[in-house]
C-alpha cells in the first residue's frame, strides 16, 4: 500500500474520532473517545505535516482532505488551548498574603488495591494539606492511614467501602455538619460540607467521585453525568464560597464537564496554567486530567500542582487557594443558558428514569 493511501486511512480514522464525541449520545464507546484528546491533536498534526511534507498539494481530492485535516486538527486545539499557558487564567492569582483565609487542598485516588499506603502518606507529609481527600480507600486503607492522619487530621468524615469507591476527608480545619449522601447508587458516596476558616469564613465543599461508562458493569454515562449535573445545581444554589473536588472519570474538556462547569458556575485552576494530567500514572502516553479542584470566584491561586507518584493509577491533586470574596467580582463567570440548564435537568430526569426502570425489573 502506497504511503499517501495510509496517510488517507490515518486521516479518515482522526477525522472520524474527531467527531465520534459530538455524538449527543451517553453509550460508553461514544463517550471514551472524549478522552484521548490531546493525543489525538497530536496525531492529525503528524498526518498533516507528513502529508504536507511529502505530497504536492494539486489535486481536488487533495484539497478536500487537507481542508478536512485542517478543521479538525484546528478544532482539537480550540479544546486543548484553554489549559496552555497561552490562555488567560480563568482563576487569577492571589493578591492578598492573609493566612487565615489560605487553605490547600489534596486529592488523592489511592488506588484500592495499592499495597504501597507509604507512599500517600509520604506525599501528604510533605504537601501538608489543610483539607485530605482520599479515594478508592476501603476500610483497609482507614485502617492504615487513620492512626497517622488522625493525628495532625482533627476532623474527619468518611465512607470506607470495598467496591473502589470509597471515600475519606480529612480536615485541620472544622467541618461542620459533614454528610455522606448516595446521590445516584447507594453503593456511590459523596460527601458535602461546610468549612469553616481560622479567619471565621465558612465556605461549602462537595466532594464526588462519580461512576465511570463502562461495557461491563455500566455500560452508559448517565450515571456519572446525572452526579455531577446534581452537584452542580447544589453549587449554583449555594450561598457560600464553593469548592468541588474528586476524581470525575471525565476529562476537563468534555461536553459533561463543560455542562458541569456552566451549570454550576465554577471555575477551573488549570485554564491557563496546564493539563495537570493524573490518569493513567501508568502510562507515559496515554493520560488524562481526570482529577478535578473548582472553585466559584470568591477563591485565588496560589499554587497548582500535580503531586508525586504515590504507586497508584492516578496522580494527587494539590491546590493552595486564598479566599478574597471582595474582588470576586473580577472573574464572575457566565451564567448558563436556558439550554444547558434544561440540559442539565434532562440528564437527572433520565438517570432517575433509568433507576425506576433498573428497579421495575
Amino acid at each position: 500500500m502506497r504511503f499517501k493511501n495510509i496517510l488517507h486511512i490515518f486521516g479518515a480514522i482522526a477525522i472520524l474520532l474527531t467527531l465520534v464525541p459530538l455524538i449527543a449520545a451517553d453509550y460508553w464507546w461514544i463517550r471514551v473517545f472524549d478522552f484521548p484528546h490531546t493525543q489525538l491533536t497530536i496525531l492529525t498534526a503528524t498526518a498533516i505535516l507528513a502529508y504536507l511534507l511529502k505530497f504536492d498539494i494539486k489535486w481536488v481530492k487533495d484539497y478536500v482532505f487537507m481542508s478536512v485535516m485542517i478543521a479538525c486538527f484546528v478544532y482539537q486545539i480550540s479544546k486543548i488551548y484553554p489549559y496552555t499557558p497561552l490562555a488567560q487564567f480563568e482563576v487569577n492569582r492571589s493578591e492578598q498574603n492573609n493566612p487565615n483565609k489560605q487553605l490547600s487542598i489534596l486529592v488523592a485516588n489511592v488506588f484500592q488495591k495499592n499495597e504501597d499506603k507509604q507512599s500517600l502518606l509520604k506525599e501528604v507529609a510533605a504537601k501538608n494539606p489543610d483539607i485530605l481527600l482520599l479515594l478508592e480507600a476501603n476500610t483497609e486503607w482507614h485502617r492504615f492511614v487513620d492512626p497517622t492522619l488522625s493525628k495532625k487530621y482533627k476532623f474527619y468524615k468518611g465512607a470506607p467501602i470495598d467496591n473502589t469507591y470509597g471515600m475519606l476527608l480529612y480536615s485541620k480545619i472544622p467541618l461542620i455538619n459533614p454528610e455522606v449522601h448516595f446521590l445516584i447508587d447507594d453503593s456511590i458516596p459523596s460527601i458535602d460540607s461546610k468549612v469553616k476558616l481560622a479567619s471565621g469564613d465558612t465556605i461549602q465543599l462537595f466532594a464526588i467521585h462519580p461512576t465511570p461508562p463502562m461495557p461491563q458493569h455500566n455500560p452508559m454515562s448517565t450515571d456519572r453525568d446525572a452526579e455531577m449535573m446534581k452537584t452542580a445545581f447544589k453549587s449554583r444554589d449555594s450561598k457560600l464560597p464553593v469548592l468541588v473536588i474528586g476524581d470525575f472519570n471525565d476529562v476537563a474538556w468534555s461536553e459533561s464537564t463543560a455542562l458541569f462547569k456552566n451549570v454550576s458556575e465554577l471555575l477551573d485552576l488549570r485554564i491557563g496554567r496546564g493539563l495537570f494530567n493524573t490518569f493513567s500514572a501508568k502510562s507515559q502516553i496515554m493520560r488524562w486530567p481526570l482529577d478535578h479542584i473548582f472553585v466559584s470566584e470568591h477563591f485565588r491561586v496560589i499554587d497548582v500542582q500535580r503531586g508525586e507518584d504515590i504507586n497508584s493509577d492516578h496522580f494527587p491533586s494539590y491546590a493552595k487557594l486564598s479566599l478574597e470574596s471582595e474582588i470576586a467580582q473580577e472573574q464572575v463567570p457566565k451564567p448558563p443558558s436556558e439550554n444547558q440548564l434544561k440540559r442539565a435537568l434532562d440528564i437527572i430526569k433520565k438517570e432517575a428514569g433509568q433507576k425506576d426502570t433498573r428497579k421495575e425489573n
